[in-house]
């Protein structure tokens, strides 16, 4: 079983960048899809975007062309680099790893979260 551990969360201006980590241990990444995630206040969890095994990107319309996720499978690590960062993108992320295939990830195992605020 994996465990997920993020960080990078931060308090940043908006059009700043910020860079997410999600590190894995007790399991090797290379076995699942990922996928970076992010929970409002007061509303619903969404997928932000999902990477293959293979390392191919997937990314929801909403940060399509601001967001950037990659993989690091010799270090375990998913990555989620967030830049022209707006207030909306206020939310805590969390990384979830897949055993499924689908750009569509379902999250068999989560981590805790990492704070993203954004300011004016």
């Amino acid at each position: 079983q994996v465990q997920l551990v993020e960080s990078g969360g931060c308090l940043v201006q908006a059009g700043g960048s910020l860079k997410l980590f999600c590190a894995a241990s007790g399991g090797t990444l290379s076995s699942y899809t990922m996928g970076w995630f992010r929970q409002a206040p007061g509303k619903e969890r969404e997928q932000v975007a999902s990477i293959s095994r293979s390392g191919s990107p997937y990314y929801e319309d909403f940060v399509k062309g601001r967001f950037t996720i990659s993989r690091d499978d010799d270090k375990n690590t998913v990555y989620l680099q967030m830049d022209s960062l707006k207030p909306e993108d206020t939310a805590v992320y969390y990384c979830a790893a897949d055993t499924r295939t689908s750009y569509r990830v379902v999250g068999d195992f989560w981590g805790q979260g990492t704070q993203v605020t954004v300011s004016l």
